[in-house]
Parts: structure tokens; sequence; C-alpha cells
């Protein structure tokens, strides 16, 4: 995902880091970053030491290829329409397994965007209205698949698990806007995509996991939302 790059002091004091030229030599795998650690349910499990090398490896290879963060950006957001439109068409094992493709796009776009120098305001800006576009498309095709063929719990779950996902993107761009830091949460975007792809692969698993979509989902919304409430409880307190 493209993360906003922390702002330096006053313009003109410190320079802007220059991208790299596009016939420079790639950097040493070694030397690539490893994941980024998350606060989510299953992401540390993914900062472990075994994916750091397999993770250098992909993105030395999306760096070596060319490829823009924007590029994968709206990739992922191809990929996730794509799911969207074999899950109409009535199929689960596919679309679940190209999940995987375009979550791992929303995945290195990010590390693409800093390891090229080029993480920005307006890349964080479009990652986030293309995360929550992709949210809408792939849940609300999920819904309407299922309470066509009248699987009305699924579909209510499914819809549930949607609103309660882009409630938790709310609160926390409201957080940031009022200058608090808010990355805490039990069910985060990549809970949901590994989530979801078990339950539209494994047989019969995807009414227990839509429920554990939704149910889990409120509860990083009640998370989020006690955090910052807390944050400015203290914040308030400073300024007494």
């Amino acid at each position: 995902m493209v993360r906003e790059r922390r702002p330096g002091a006053r313009r003109g004091l410190r320079p802007r880091r220059a991208a790299p030229h596009p016939h420079s030599p790639a950097p040493r795998l070694r030397d690539l970053p490893a994941p980024r650690p998350s606060r989510g349910a299953i992401g540390p499990l993914f900062g472990a030491a075994a994916f750091a090398w397999p993770y250098r490896l992909v993105l030395a290879g999306l760096y070596r290829a060319g490829f823009r963060p924007w590029q994968l950006t709206l990739l992922s957001l191809t990929g996730n329409g794509v799911v969207a439109w074999l899950l109409l068409s009535g199929r689960s094992f596919l679309p679940g397994m190209l999940l995987l493709v375009a979550g791992l796009l929303d995945v290195f776009d990010g590390a693409l965007a800093r390891l090229r120098g080029e993480a920005s305001r307006r890349g964080a800006f479009l990652d986030s209205v293309v995360d929550r576009l992709s949210d809408m498309v792939v849940f609300g095709a999920l819904f309407w698949a299922l309470a066509r063929h009248g699987d009305e719990v699924e579909a209510g779950l499914a819809l549930a698990a949607l609103v309660v996902s882009l409630l938790v993107s709310h609160v926390r761009a409201e957080a940031e806007a009022a200058g608090l830091s808010l990355t805490e949460g039990l069910m985060q975007r990549l809970e949901r995509y590994v989530l979801l792809m078990v339950g539209l692969t494994a047989p019969r698993a995807l009414l227990p996991v839509l429920a554990l979509l939704a149910g889990l989902g409120a509860v990083t919304l009640l998370q989020r939302v006690v955090l910052a409430w807390r944050q400015l409880a203290r914040t308030a307190k400073k300024e007494e």
C-alpha cells in the first residue's frame, strides 16, 4: 500500500530524495527492506523472517521490470474487478485465488514507491481511494451473487462486512485528520484478504468466514473508536 511520506522540514532546507535513474542498477537483494510490520491479527506472521527474502525477491523483480507504484495500484483495482465479475458469474474458487494476486499488488505498490523514492501524499490518497473502491466492488459483487441465489444469511453478512470495513477505514481517516495515530485493529485489510480467500476456496467455509469478517470487523471498529477517544482525552488534558 502506498503510505504517506513523513513531511520534512521547511521547504528548501531539506532536499527531496530523487527517484533512481531508470537505467541505474537495482539495489542488492540484501539491502532491500523487509515487510513493514502490521498490527492486525495475521499481519505479524507475514513480518516473520521466513517471509523477508521472498518479499525482497518479488520487490526486486518489480523494480527491475520497471513498474511504477501507480501501475500496481491500478492493476490491483483491475484484479479486484475481475474477481467481482467472476463472483457474479457464479464462481468462487478462481476469484478466491485471484484475490491473492490483487492482494500482493496492493502490498507491493507502497514498498515500490518507497524504494523508488516516489512515496507522496498523492500516492497515499490514490491508494486509499482505490482500496475502498476495491472493497466495495468485491463485497458488493459477493452480496449480489449470494442474494441472487437465495443465500440470505451469507448475503447479509457480506453486506455487514463491507459496511464495517468502510467504517473502520473512516474512523482511521477521521483520527488522522485530528492529528492522531491509529493503526491498531484485529481486522485490517490483510486479514480481510486472507480470510475471504479461505472462504471462497475452502468447501463450506464462506458462511463462517463472513461471520468472522463482520464480527471481528465490528470489534476492530469499537477498538479504534475507544483508542481515538482516549488519545483525544490525553490531548485535551495536556492543553488545559
